[in-house]
């Protein structure tokens, strides 16, 4: 399981048209994707630096993961995201550790990625995500 690097760290915003402009300004950077995630209720927006992106998640649904984090912790960090050869064994080794998983199994995520979650109970309150290509 071991990580090539931190992929991604994801921040839940209200909005992205208020936070592209934003984070535009404040990286030097432009985004560079935007995209929904329907099965995650989700609008992405992606920033690379150097090796790493920071993705916006804004919700589309109050009821989704990221409208219920929002209503109960407001904007912010939201996770970190962490590169691995495959997602699959990634998350199948972490149970195997004893970590506990939100995802048994890898799904697909913003830009073609294979994603899975463990629970931050399980990871010092820290959500962590693997991703794979």
């Amino acid at each position: 399981m071991k990580p090539s690097h931190i992929e991604h760290l994801g921040i839940a915003v209200k909005s992205l048209t208020e936070s592209i402009p934003y984070y535009e300004k404040l990286l030097g950077t432009q985004c560079y994707n935007v995209e929904e995630v329907k099965d995650q209720h989700v609008k992405t927006a992606f920033f690379l630096i150097g090796q790493t992106k920071i993705e916006l998640l804004e919700s589309t649904d109050p009821e989704g993961p990221i409208g219920k984090f929002i209503e109960k912790k407001g904007e912010g960090i939201h996770h970190i995201a962490f590169a691995v050869e495959n997602a699959i064994d990634a998350l199948t080794e972490a149970g195997t550790m004893g970590l506990s998983l939100i995802d048994k199994v890898a799904r697909k995520g913003a830009e073609g990625m294979n994603i899975g979650f463990l629970h931050p109970k399980s990871t010092h309150g820290v959500l962590i995500e693997f991703c794979s290509k």
